[in-house]
Protein backbone atom coordinates (compact mmCIF):
# COMPACT_ATOMS: atom_id res chain seq x y z
CA UNK A 1 0.00 0.00 0.00
CA UNK A 2 1.28 3.53 -1.24
CA UNK A 3 0.84 6.80 0.79
CA UNK A 4 -1.75 8.14 -1.32
CA UNK A 5 -4.15 5.32 -1.45
CA UNK A 6 -3.62 5.06 2.45
CA UNK A 7 -4.40 8.74 2.05
CA UNK A 8 -7.65 7.73 -0.02
CA UNK A 9 -8.97 5.51 2.18
CA UNK A 10 -8.39 7.45 5.05
CA UNK A 11 -10.54 9.72 3.48
CA UNK A 12 -13.34 7.42 2.77
CA UNK A 13 -13.20 5.91 5.91
CA UNK A 14 -13.71 9.74 8.04
CA UNK A 15 -16.45 11.08 5.27
CA UNK A 16 -18.39 8.18 5.95
CA UNK A 17 -17.74 6.51 8.94
CA UNK A 18 -20.88 8.27 10.92
CA UNK A 19 -23.42 8.84 7.73
CA UNK A 20 -25.48 5.94 7.46
CA UNK A 21 -23.97 4.54 4.20
CA UNK A 22 -21.23 2.16 6.03
CA UNK A 23 -17.96 3.02 5.83
CA UNK A 24 -16.90 -0.97 5.71
CA UNK A 25 -18.42 -1.26 2.97
CA UNK A 26 -17.06 1.62 1.27
CA UNK A 27 -13.53 1.19 2.42
CA UNK A 28 -13.40 -2.23 1.30
CA UNK A 29 -15.03 -1.60 -2.05
CA UNK A 30 -12.28 1.02 -2.35
CA UNK A 31 -9.52 -1.49 -1.44
CA UNK A 32 -10.92 -3.71 -4.55
CA UNK A 33 -10.76 -0.74 -6.84
CA UNK A 34 -7.24 0.67 -6.00
CA UNK A 35 -5.79 -3.33 -6.64
CA UNK A 36 -5.60 -3.86 -2.80
CA UNK A 37 -6.19 -7.64 -2.70
CA UNK A 38 -8.73 -8.95 -0.16
CA UNK A 39 -6.96 -10.30 3.48
CA UNK A 40 -7.69 -10.24 6.98
CA UNK A 41 -4.60 -8.15 6.89
CA UNK A 42 -6.76 -5.80 4.74
CA UNK A 43 -9.83 -6.00 6.90
CA UNK A 44 -8.06 -5.11 9.60
CA UNK A 45 -6.29 -1.87 8.40
CA UNK A 46 -10.12 -0.72 7.61
CA UNK A 47 -11.06 -1.01 11.08
CA UNK A 48 -7.30 0.33 12.97
CA UNK A 49 -8.10 3.68 10.58
CA UNK A 50 -11.66 4.18 12.47
CA UNK A 51 -9.36 5.74 15.27
CA UNK A 52 -8.74 8.80 13.35
CA UNK A 53 -12.75 9.03 13.40
CA UNK A 54 -13.17 8.13 16.77
CA UNK A 55 -10.68 10.64 17.85
CA UNK A 56 -12.66 13.27 15.89
CA UNK A 57 -15.72 13.17 17.40
CA UNK A 58 -14.46 13.15 20.86
CA UNK A 59 -12.82 16.61 20.05
CA UNK A 60 -16.80 17.42 19.15
CA UNK A 61 -18.72 16.13 21.47
CA UNK A 62 -16.11 16.37 24.22
CA UNK A 63 -18.54 18.48 26.51
CA UNK A 64 -20.63 15.40 26.48
CA UNK A 65 -18.00 12.84 27.04
CA UNK A 66 -16.72 15.08 29.84
CA UNK A 67 -20.71 14.66 31.11
CA UNK A 68 -20.48 11.11 31.38
CA UNK A 69 -16.93 11.02 32.64
CA UNK A 70 -18.68 13.60 35.98
CA UNK A 71 -21.21 10.51 35.62
CA UNK A 72 -18.69 7.70 36.48
CA UNK A 73 -16.56 10.18 39.43
CA UNK A 74 -20.29 10.59 40.93
CA UNK A 75 -20.76 14.41 39.82
CA UNK A 76 -23.73 14.18 37.45
CA UNK A 77 -26.68 11.83 37.54
CA UNK A 78 -27.74 12.40 34.33
CA UNK A 79 -24.24 11.70 32.92
CA UNK A 80 -23.95 8.54 34.60
CA UNK A 81 -27.51 7.40 33.34
CA UNK A 82 -25.94 8.58 29.86
CA UNK A 83 -22.69 5.88 30.89
CA UNK A 84 -24.88 2.97 31.77
CA UNK A 85 -27.20 3.68 28.65
CA UNK A 86 -23.82 3.51 26.28
CA UNK A 87 -22.69 0.62 27.80
CA UNK A 88 -26.11 -1.31 27.78
CA UNK A 89 -26.43 -1.03 24.27
CA UNK A 90 -22.54 -1.44 23.62
CA UNK A 91 -22.95 -5.24 24.92
CA UNK A 92 -24.92 -6.83 22.32
CA UNK A 93 -22.06 -6.21 19.53
CA UNK A 94 -19.56 -7.30 21.62
CA UNK A 95 -20.67 -10.57 22.61
CA UNK A 96 -21.76 -11.61 18.91
CA UNK A 97 -18.69 -9.68 17.86
CA UNK A 98 -16.39 -12.31 19.82
CA UNK A 99 -18.08 -15.27 19.20
CA UNK A 100 -18.91 -14.70 15.39
CA UNK A 101 -15.67 -12.23 14.43
CA UNK A 102 -14.11 -14.91 12.03
CA UNK A 103 -17.35 -16.23 10.74
CA UNK A 104 -18.95 -12.82 9.57
CA UNK A 105 -15.28 -11.71 8.11
CA UNK A 106 -15.47 -15.18 6.02
CA UNK A 107 -19.16 -15.54 4.64
CA UNK A 108 -20.03 -10.83 4.82
CA UNK A 109 -16.53 -9.21 3.88
CA UNK A 110 -17.59 -9.61 0.30
CA UNK A 111 -18.48 -7.12 -3.02
CA UNK A 112 -22.13 -8.73 -3.54
CA UNK A 113 -22.75 -8.82 0.55
CA UNK A 114 -22.06 -5.38 0.43
CA UNK A 115 -24.00 -4.51 -2.51
CA UNK A 116 -27.25 -6.62 -1.55
CA UNK A 117 -26.86 -4.60 2.16
CA UNK A 118 -26.48 -0.71 0.52
CA UNK A 119 -29.72 -1.71 -1.87
CA UNK A 120 -31.97 -3.02 1.01
CA UNK A 121 -30.70 -0.08 3.41
CA UNK A 122 -31.57 2.00 1.37
CA UNK A 123 -35.05 0.63 0.21
CA UNK A 124 -35.40 0.03 4.32
CA UNK A 125 -34.77 4.32 4.54
CA UNK A 126 -36.97 5.04 1.92
CA UNK A 127 -40.18 2.85 3.05
CA UNK A 128 -40.21 4.62 6.35
CA UNK A 129 -39.30 8.10 5.19
CA UNK A 130 -42.72 8.83 6.55
CA UNK A 131 -42.42 7.35 9.82
CA UNK A 132 -39.06 8.91 9.89
CA UNK A 133 -40.17 12.34 9.64
CA UNK A 134 -43.44 11.94 12.32
CA UNK A 135 -40.94 10.67 14.72
CA UNK A 136 -38.38 13.17 14.41
CA UNK A 137 -39.70 15.37 17.30
CA UNK A 138 -38.88 13.01 20.10
CA UNK A 139 -37.38 13.02 23.72
CA UNK A 140 -33.98 14.30 25.04
CA UNK A 141 -30.92 12.65 25.12
CA UNK A 142 -31.73 13.01 29.43
CA UNK A 143 -34.98 10.36 29.04
CA UNK A 144 -33.50 7.45 27.90
CA UNK A 145 -33.56 4.55 29.91
CA UNK A 146 -31.16 1.93 29.72
CA UNK A 147 -33.67 -0.84 28.56
CA UNK A 148 -34.43 1.20 25.62
CA UNK A 149 -30.63 1.53 25.13
CA UNK A 150 -30.53 -2.46 24.54
CA UNK A 151 -32.91 -1.98 22.08
CA UNK A 152 -30.46 -0.04 20.09
CA UNK A 153 -27.99 -2.22 20.62
CA UNK A 154 -29.23 -5.04 19.51
CA UNK A 155 -30.31 -3.44 16.21
CA UNK A 156 -26.70 -2.20 15.95
CA UNK A 157 -25.86 -5.99 15.96
CA UNK A 158 -26.99 -6.19 12.19
CA UNK A 159 -24.25 -3.47 10.98
CA UNK A 160 -21.83 -6.16 11.54
CA UNK A 161 -23.15 -7.25 7.93
CA UNK A 162 -21.16 -4.26 6.04
CA UNK A 163 -22.88 -2.20 3.58
CA UNK A 164 -25.90 -2.23 6.59
CA UNK A 165 -24.02 0.89 8.51
CA UNK A 166 -24.04 1.00 12.30
CA UNK A 167 -25.27 4.63 12.33
CA UNK A 168 -28.52 4.17 9.98
CA UNK A 169 -29.58 1.28 12.14
CA UNK A 170 -28.68 3.03 15.79
CA UNK A 171 -30.42 5.94 14.63
CA UNK A 172 -33.45 4.58 13.69
CA UNK A 173 -33.72 2.63 16.91
CA UNK A 174 -33.11 5.43 19.05
CA UNK A 175 -36.25 6.99 17.19
CA UNK A 176 -38.22 3.59 17.38
CA UNK A 177 -37.63 4.49 21.18
CA UNK A 178 -38.85 7.89 21.45
CA UNK A 179 -35.96 9.76 20.89
CA UNK A 180 -35.66 13.16 18.90
CA UNK A 181 -33.91 12.82 16.13
CA UNK A 182 -30.79 14.89 17.19
CA UNK A 183 -30.85 13.18 20.24
CA UNK A 184 -31.13 9.65 18.48
CA UNK A 185 -27.84 10.97 15.91
CA UNK A 186 -25.88 12.09 19.22
CA UNK A 187 -26.40 8.76 20.74
CA UNK A 188 -25.58 6.81 18.03
CA UNK A 189 -22.10 8.82 17.73
CA UNK A 190 -21.53 8.32 21.47
CA UNK A 191 -22.45 4.31 21.32
CA UNK A 192 -19.94 4.45 18.22
CA UNK A 193 -16.92 5.92 20.47
CA UNK A 194 -17.24 2.85 22.61
CA UNK A 195 -18.33 0.33 19.65
CA UNK A 196 -15.58 1.66 17.41
CA UNK A 197 -13.42 1.98 19.75
CA UNK A 198 -13.43 -1.61 21.08
CA UNK A 199 -13.11 -3.17 17.40
CA UNK A 200 -10.16 -1.04 16.71
CA UNK A 201 -8.04 -2.28 20.15
CA UNK A 202 -9.19 -5.95 19.78
CA UNK A 203 -8.25 -5.96 15.80
CA UNK A 204 -5.19 -4.00 16.38
CA UNK A 205 -3.44 -5.85 19.25
CA UNK A 206 -4.67 -9.02 17.12
CA UNK A 207 -3.18 -7.92 13.43
CA UNK A 208 -1.46 -5.12 14.43
CA UNK A 209 2.12 -6.66 13.86
CA UNK A 210 1.17 -8.19 10.50
CA UNK A 211 -0.53 -4.85 9.31
CA UNK A 212 2.15 -3.23 10.19
CA UNK A 213 4.69 -5.58 8.66
CA UNK A 214 2.31 -5.61 5.12
CA UNK A 215 1.53 -1.62 5.20
CA UNK A 216 4.07 0.18 7.26
CA UNK A 217 4.00 2.71 9.63
CA UNK A 218 2.98 5.56 7.20
CA UNK A 219 0.43 3.83 5.78
CA UNK A 220 -1.20 3.61 8.78
CA UNK A 221 -0.59 7.06 10.24
CA UNK A 222 -1.95 9.01 7.14
CA UNK A 223 -4.83 7.03 7.20
CA UNK A 224 -5.53 7.79 10.30
CA UNK A 225 -4.79 11.66 9.95
CA UNK A 226 -6.93 11.36 7.24
CA UNK A 227 -9.63 9.74 8.65
CA UNK A 228 -9.94 12.51 11.57
CA UNK A 229 -9.58 15.49 9.47
CA UNK A 230 -12.41 14.38 7.22
CA UNK A 231 -14.48 12.79 9.68
CA UNK A 232 -14.55 16.18 11.62
CA UNK A 233 -15.91 17.53 8.72
CA UNK A 234 -18.62 15.05 7.84
CA UNK A 235 -19.72 14.64 11.27
CA UNK A 236 -20.50 18.88 11.43
CA UNK A 237 -22.21 18.00 8.24
CA UNK A 238 -24.70 15.52 9.08
CA UNK A 239 -25.80 16.90 11.96
CA UNK A 240 -26.58 20.57 10.63
CA UNK A 241 -28.33 18.29 7.58
CA UNK A 242 -30.28 15.64 9.57
CA UNK A 243 -31.34 18.61 11.87
CA UNK A 244 -33.62 20.05 8.39
CA UNK A 245 -33.74 17.34 6.65
CA UNK A 246 -34.03 13.34 6.62
CA UNK A 247 -32.52 10.32 5.57
CA UNK A 248 -33.58 10.19 2.18
CA UNK A 249 -30.41 11.25 0.52
CA UNK A 250 -28.67 8.72 1.91
CA UNK A 251 -31.13 6.19 0.30
CA UNK A 252 -29.80 7.33 -3.06
CA UNK A 253 -26.06 7.55 -1.88
CA UNK A 254 -26.58 3.63 -0.76
CA UNK A 255 -28.48 3.08 -4.49
CA UNK A 256 -25.56 4.59 -6.41
CA UNK A 257 -22.47 2.75 -4.32
CA UNK A 258 -24.22 -0.37 -4.86
CA UNK A 259 -24.24 0.09 -8.94
CA UNK A 260 -21.12 1.53 -9.48
CA UNK A 261 -19.99 -1.91 -7.29
CA UNK A 262 -21.67 -3.68 -9.43
CA UNK A 263 -20.85 -2.25 -12.59
CA UNK A 264 -17.03 -1.98 -11.79
CA UNK A 265 -16.53 -5.02 -10.03
CA UNK A 266 -19.04 -7.92 -10.15
CA UNK A 267 -18.57 -7.03 -14.11
CA UNK A 268 -15.13 -6.50 -14.06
Amino acid sequence: MDLLQALILGLVEGVTEYLPVSSTGHLLITQRLLGIEASETANAYAIAIQAGAILAVLGLYRQRVGQMLAGLAGRDSAGLNLTLCVVAAFLPAAVIGILFDKRIEAVLFGVKPIIIAWVAGALVILALSRWIKQHRDGRALEQLQWQHAVIIGLLQCIAMWPGTSRSLVTILGGLAVGLSMSAAVEFSFLLGLLTLTAATAYKSLKMGPGMIEAYGWTAVLAGFAAAALSAFASVKWMVGWLNRHGLAVFAWWRLAAAALATIVLLHA
